[in-house]
């Protein structure tokens, strides 16, 4: 028979392909003949923000003069495939995928959380259980997020290659989730016994959910890193990129640009460099030396 926690995860693994696109027309005044910019989203993004994703776009529309369109996927990679083709214009990455393709990338802005344009990876467990490090869950049941989020795979694989063990051994087993809001419902709900999350995502639900995340502990946390940054697509504009740039870095003087920040739980914009991501691209190198999914 199929336990109940292989049946979740089957669940989890079905819901990976749900593709969510929020199309949001020109703000009044914007020009009807003007093309969309197609802005892809990963899973940091919480599933349910369709609502607010709408009037987000409206806002920059009215400020960029062209329509917005939001693109969804369940998978990092997809966004990414989507970015480099040129199908995208530009996506909202995590840093992981970013030092990889930074070369074809322009990187747009950097949101700053807590005051800075950085936030750091957890590793979470069951509110109740007796478990208090990462050591603790060997031969458990492990939740990784996805393998292109830094936070959701290759973080926790990092640390485990610095304690002398092979990621790939350390866990009686471990699945993706392909998302972070659904590893902490894999281990509120018992389908983990620890999982490798965002911390801004969690933090966030903590804002939003408190009883969800009350059901985890978070036992590990990460060094802090570059945020998951907006970047454009190859052969994006530099024109498009300026445009872009100029209206985030202003969104949080304006009070409706507040308001919508306030929602995503950040506080703002910055502008910075690709050495915001050495951290990540050091890491990332030492990793693909242990394999990949």
């Amino acid at each position: 028979m199929i336990s109940r926690r292989e049946l979740l995860g089957a669940l989890f693994a079905l819901g990976a392909g749900r593709a969510v696109r929020a199309n949001v027309a020109p703000a009044k005044g914007t020009q009807p003949s003007a093309s969309p910019l197609r802005f892809g989203l990963t899973p940091l993004i919480l599933d349910d923000r369709i609502g607010f994703l709408r009037q987000w776009g409206n806002w920059l529309a009215a400020r960029l003069g062209r329509p917005v369109v939001f693109v969804q996927r369940g998978r990092y990679r997809e966004i990414m495939d989507l970015l480099l083709r040129g199908e995208l214009d530009l996506a909202w990455i995590c840093g992981y995928p970013y030092v990889q393709h930074q070369a074809d990338l322009s990187l747009i802005a950097v949101p700053r959380f807590q005051g800075q344009p950085l936030y750091r990876a957890y590793v979470i467990v069951a509110a109740e259980a007796p478990l208090q490090s990462l050591t603790d869950l060997k031969d458990g049941l492990f939740a990784w997020s996805d393998p292109d989020s830094n936070s959701g795979y290759p973080f926790p694989r990092y640390q485990l290659t610095q304690l002398g063990e092979d990621p790939d051994r350390y866990f009686r087993r471990a699945f993706f989730t392909w998302g972070h809001r659904h590893c902490v419902e894999a281990v509120a709900e018992g389908l983990a016994d620890g999982a490798a999350v965002d911390g801004y995502v969690w933090e966030t639900l903590a804002r939003r959910e408190p009883a969800l995340t009350a059901h985890t502990r978070v036992v590990l946390r990460s060094p802090l890193f570059g945020f998951p940054p907006l970047v454009g697509a190859p052969g994006l504009a530099a024109a498009d990129v300026a445009a872009v740039r100029g209206v985030l870095l202003a969104q949080e003087g304006d009070a409706t640009g507040r308001r919508l920040l306030g929602e995503l739980n950040l506080d703002g914009f910055s502008a910075e460099g690709p050495a915001l991501f050495l951290d990540i691209a050091h890491m990332a190198g030492l990793v693909r030396q242990v394999g990949a999914p």
